[in-house]
């Protein structure tokens, strides 16, 4: 009982002590709310004041910009970052002479390629410094030597190898070198080289020459370097590359200029070097102005005076190239400026239809032999020379001359990489970033492309008048060689086709007309070749595009000849020579010289009658049952020698089968006793 009386008297106390902490709690809450509204009231009211002060603001500056545009103001662009004070040149009331310019173009050289110098504000003191010189007339010495720096500021000016000049750097660049050579012819008695030590200068002295160190050569190579990288970073499908190549003309004048200068002064090293600039601008141009006086002899209502004077305004690039290379192979001491002349050379001479002088003086150079040891530049030049050598040919008709010359650039499937006018996408994993950087540079400039289209249908076609008569010549032959892979390719291709329907691409003209050719078809294969798609696609890409056409249409008559000869001549005893004529609308002399050399070469078993102008045949050719046994006979043969080896080999006294002294035990019985009985039992 007293246990239960002290539990009871205990759970009254903690009710009476919870209700006591109730009261306690519930007179505090009251103040604190009261606290939290006015504490809301007031971030109200500084919020709404905050409002009221941004508005006016904003207020103010639409006032002030209204106020601006009634006044006529304009934006003006700012430089980022801390302005910079133009440093000035010279204290007031400085005496400029020699010693005080000078000391202040080696103060400003001296921050030349450090860090954080920069590069526009120490071209613009040159510039200045210049223009001070002149003002002052310090002299041509001076002059030229602060233009030197500038050129060479103006170069540096873009450190990255990989991006080109920007326009307004470039055309200073033009108009400083222009000065230089201006001063050069104005003043004789200045000397210039790099081997003039700075302490042996003379630059106030008049009545000594003027000495200043410094290479004109140098500079315009340089610059020639800087108009190709501006050329090969422009879009070529731009006007902007239109206007920058109109450049190509006062680089070229500079370049003349040069020439002429360095012909009165300059050693043979450095006339052989400027000689090859030359080269390198006119090698690629084709000389329209030659070609039209060739074209149009003087007539007679001309006079002399007029027919000398339009001599002495054209300037013959063939020439021109003559004498600029004649100089170098007998002048130059380095071999890759001579290798270099060699092939602008060729090149030349191939583009101008000069085929005979190309290929002699290729043969001659034997630049063949060792070209894989230059370097890329030269091997991609080399590659060019190769190609218009090639098409040269083909526009004279010698057709295996030309597809000889294309077979290795055709063949590799790179044409584009080795011509320098791109690179392949297949090929961008095998390189890495610098690499690609590196073969960029190589690229050669958009307008000195060579057609890929134009060169890959000169190659089918010389490849089809090649293989489809040497195909039809040896149809049932085991070791019937390919001429062109490339073209067996294109031709296997359009056997796979499942629909053949009218030819589109380049590609499949030629296989269309060399499906036309195995048939004799002359007519059908020369519509192939020659139509308007044909026309505009290839053809009239040519100088004398009448001419390719008329000489295409003949070679497809006389090797269309030849394949009807090849395909059915066993189903003939004798064939008359005018009705060939006719069929193939050739002379009759033509008909008779191409079966006469068929005959000799023995490529076609026949006889020609010469009263009754026929071609009567020996009817010796095998039929395909014949010819079916013969391949199984060489195959069995075949069979027998790699047993022969294996069971040698085992032994490991193998040194060729047909090589050892029991020779004749098969070879001789199986070629005397099976090839002889045949040949001369089928003859009988």
């Amino acid at each position: 009982g007293e246990a239960r009386g002290g539990e009871g008297g205990r759970a009254r106390g903690r009710e009476t002590r919870r209700g006591r902490r109730g009261e306690g709690r519930s007179d505090g809450v009251a103040p604190r709310r009261q606290h939290t509204e006015d504490d809301k009231r007031a971030a109200e009211r500084k919020r709404d004041d905050k409002m009221k002060k941004r508005m006016e603001r904003k207020e103010k500056k639409r006032a002030e910009e209204d106020e601006e545009d009634e006044e006529g103001g304009e934006w003006k662009p700012v430089k980022g970052g801390a302005p910079m004070e133009k440093p000035k040149m010279f204290a007031k009331g400085t005496e400029i002479n020699h010693a005080v310019v000078l000391k202040k173009l080696n103060e400003i050289l001296q921050a030349r390629g450090k860090k954080g110098t920069d590069r526009a504000a120490q071209i613009e003191m040159l510039t200045e410094l210049c223009n001070i010189a002149a003002l002052n007339a310090l002299g041509d010495g001076i002059a030229l030597k602060i233009k030197f720096n500038i050129v060479a500021s103006l170069y540096d000016y873009n450190p990255n190898l990989a991006s080109c000049m920007k326009p307004e750097m470039w055309k200073k660049c033009l108009d400083c070198v222009c000065n230089l050579l201006d001063i050069l012819f104005a003043s004789p008695n200045i000397f210039i080289g790099e081997n003039i030590l700075e302490d042996s200068e003379n630059l106030s002295n008049l009545e000594q020459p003027f000495r200043v160190r410094g290479c004109i050569l140098t500079l315009v190579e340089r610059m020639d370097e800087e108009f190709t990288k501006i050329m090969q970073n422009t879009d070529p499908h731009s006007q902007e590359y239109v206007d920058n190549l109109k450049d190509e003309a006062n680089v070229c004048e500079i370049v003349r200029r040069l020439q002429r200068y360095l012909e009165q002064k300059g050693g043979t090293e450095e006339i052989c070097r400027v000689y090859l600039r030359r080269i390198v601008h006119t090698y690629y141009k084709y000389d329209y102005k030659a070609h039209t006086r060739q074209e149009r002899p003087p007539g007679p209502e001309q006079s002399k005076s007029e027919q000398d004077q339009a001599e002495s305004e054209a300037e013959d690039s063939a020439e021109l190239m003559n004498e600029l290379c004649h100089y170098i192979y007998s002048k130059d001491r380095t071999d890759r400026i001579r290798t270099c002349a060699i092939l602008c050379h060729i090149y030349h001479h191939a583009l101008h239809n000069r085929w005979f002088n190309a290929r002699d003086l290729m043969l001659m150079s034997h630049l063949q032999d060792n070209i894989q040891h230059a370097d890329p530049p030269v091997q991609i030049l080399y590659n060019r020379t190769m190609v218009q050598l090639g098409i040269c040919a083909f526009r004279q008709g010698m057709i295996k001359d030309a597809h000889n010359a294309l077979l290795d650039i055709q063949s590799s499937g790179r044409a584009k990489e080795l011509l320098g006018q791109g690179l392949l996408m297949r090929n961008m994993q095998e390189r890495n970033q610098e690499q690609e950087k590196i073969e960029k540079r190589r690229q050669v400039p958009f307008h000195m492309h060579i057609n890929l289209e134009l060169l890959e249908c000169v190659y089918l076609v010389s490849a089809m008048l090649l293989e489809i008569p040497y195909m039809a010549g040896h149809e049932f032959d085991a070791r019937r060689r390919m001429i062109s892979k490339q073209f067996h390719h294109q031709l296997r291709v359009g056997e796979r086709q499942p629909l053949l329907g009218p030819p589109e691409s380049m590609r499949e003209h030629v296989v269309a007309a060399s499906k036309a050719m195995k048939m004799g078809d002359w007519k059908t294969c020369g519509n192939f070749i020659i139509n308007e798609k044909m026309n505009s696609k290839v053809w009239d890409l040519f100088p004398e595009a009448e001419k390719v056409r008329d000489m295409l249409v003949k070679k497809i008559q006389e090797e269309s000849l030849r394949t009807y000869l090849f395909t059915y001549s066993s189903v003939y005893d004798s064939l008359s020579m005018h009705t060939l004529a006719d069929m193939f609308m050739l002379d009759l002399p033509n008909v008779h010289s191409i079966i006469s050399k068929m005959i000799i070469s023995e490529e076609l078993m026949a006889s020609l009658d010469q009263p009754t102008q026929t071609v009567v045949m020996h009817r010796t050719e095998p039929t395909s049952l014949q010819n079916m046994a013969l391949q199984l006979a060489e195959k069995l043969g075949n069979l027998v020698e790699n047993n022969e080896r294996v069971f040698d080999l085992k032994q490991g006294t193998y040194s060729g089968y047909f090589s050892r002294d029991s020779k004749g035990g098969y070879q001789g019985g199986y070629q005397g006793g099976y090839q002889g009985g045949y040949q001369g039992g089928y003859q009988g």
